[in-house]
């Protein structure tokens, strides 16, 4: 649970626990599945083959990374414990844990606590142990994500755990063969034609998706399962949230606040349309100092796993079946105004094979041609491609070309 001083925090950032549905009827997307209410089944007297529990057991069923204590120190600090900083590496983990979820047992899977667990779930569960021996512990993101500003003790960015994580499966893949790899997939940080915490849109360009593939099986396949990681800063040129506002008087802070909300209630309704995709794997977001990992939406509101109570570690491998794994999930529902979202943010995506690629990169594109000149990001297929023609322009070209080449599917 969270202590006092930091719900006080909590509530001063991320604004007041929302907790239940919210007071409509309208359909909620958890990650790509729809669960359409109908008036009855959103009130509170629901049964337990109402669609609202398939709701909640879907939400509980996602892997929840929180503030742990009582590891061993990171690096050659004293810290043992990642309460009030560790947030956006916690969300990020979120994140990759239920790729890996996705990857090994489907999006149908669910937790069940009376059930022994299948191995396939505690090998998901053990690369995220809190501990150097952990593949993806907060001690190894640190400790590659150094030039990215990860320290112990500091709270940093979207862009940066993105860039940080693309680094630690590179080193990752080079200690380990192709067979037995701990990410079993490529990753693919999309970003704009100026690396670096920028706004403007990033460009998915599909040539550099596939080197990524190829590069992570070791040229031994043309294509691989995905993750596609989108760090976003909305409608900004510049700007990096931890210090804009430092040292500005409260008129200038009030502006600040008033243009972040137009800028993110600009693009709420692509922000939205994301978690309709078959590949979505949500979005790390919040504001500055308080990362969440938003899974659904209900209208203009996000329902969130929140890294914010502090629990003991809890050691978990696939030997260790007895394990209580129940810190890893959460049973309450928690949402928060999309418009309340700071403009820095990632999206998450998994892509099983080329042909679930193919598919994102139309809805994509599709999302992008729809969003009256705010698109979240455009698709093109090779860097020729990205300062001469929009996404849309390029579709159009494809039409005429699809038997010359097998990548025209766009």
């Amino acid at each position: 649970m969270a202590s006092g001083a930091i719900k006080r925090f909590q509530d001063r950032v991320l604004g007041p626990n929302r907790i239940g549905l919210p007071s409509t009827t309208s359909d909620v997307w958890l990650l790509g599945v729809c669960y359409k209410l109908s008036e009855d089944e959103a009130s509170e007297e629901t049964n337990d083959g109402s669609l609202v529990a398939a709701l909640k057991q879907d939400f509980s069923s996602r892997i929840l990374m929180t503030y742990r204590k009582g590891f061993e120190p990171i690096k050659d600090t004293t810290y043992t414990s990642d309460v009030n900083w560790g947030c956006m590496i916690r969300s990020s983990q979120m994140l990759f844990a239920q790729a890996l979820l996705f990857h090994r047992l489907g999006r149908s899977w669910r937790f069940k606590k009376s059930e022994q667990p299948e191995e396939e779930y505690l090998e998901t569960l053990e690369p995220f142990g809190d501990s150097e021996a952990s593949a993806f512990s907060i001690h190894n993101l640190i400790l590659v994500g150094e030039s990215y500003g990860l320290a112990a003790g500091s709270w940093v960015g979207p862009y940066a755990i993105c860039r940080s994580w693309e680094s630690l499966a590179c080193k990752k893949r080079k200690q380990t063969d192709s067979e037995h790899q701990t990410l079993p997939m490529a990753i693919h940080v999309v970003s704009g034609s100026e690396d670096g915490e920028r706004g403007g849109a990033p460009v998915l360009c599909i040539e550099d998706v596939t080197k990524s593939c190829v590069e992570f099986s070791k040229g031994e396949a043309e294509w691989t399962p995905l993750l596609l990681l989108v760090p976003l800063v909305l409608g900004l040129d510049r700007v990096n949230p931890r210090f804009a506002i430092v040292k500005v008087v409260l008129f200038l802070f009030l502006c600040l606040v008033l243009i972040y909300t137009l800028v993110i209630i600009r693009y709420i309704p692509s922000l939205k349309a994301t978690f309709t995709f078959p590949q979505s794997l949500g979005v790390l977001g919040g504001k500055p100092g308080a990362s969440t990992y938003i899974v659904g939406v209900q209208e203009d509101n996000g329902f969130y796993l929140d890294p914010h109570d502090v629990q003991q570690v809890v050691t978990v491998n696939k030997e260790t079946i007895d394990v209580d794994t129940s810190s890893y999930h959460c049973n309450v529902l928690r949402y928060v105004p999309l418009e309340s979202l700071d403009p820095s943010l990632a999206l998450g995506f998994y892509c099983r094979d080329k042909c679930d690629f193919d598919d994102l990169c139309l809805r994509a594109t599709k999302l992008a041609e729809e969003s009256k000149g705010a698109p979240l990001f455009t698709v093109t297929q090779t860097h020729s491609f990205i300062s001469h023609h929009s996404s849309c322009e390029f579709v159009e070209g494809i039409d005429d070309k699809r038997e010359e080449d097998d990548w025209q599917l766009l």
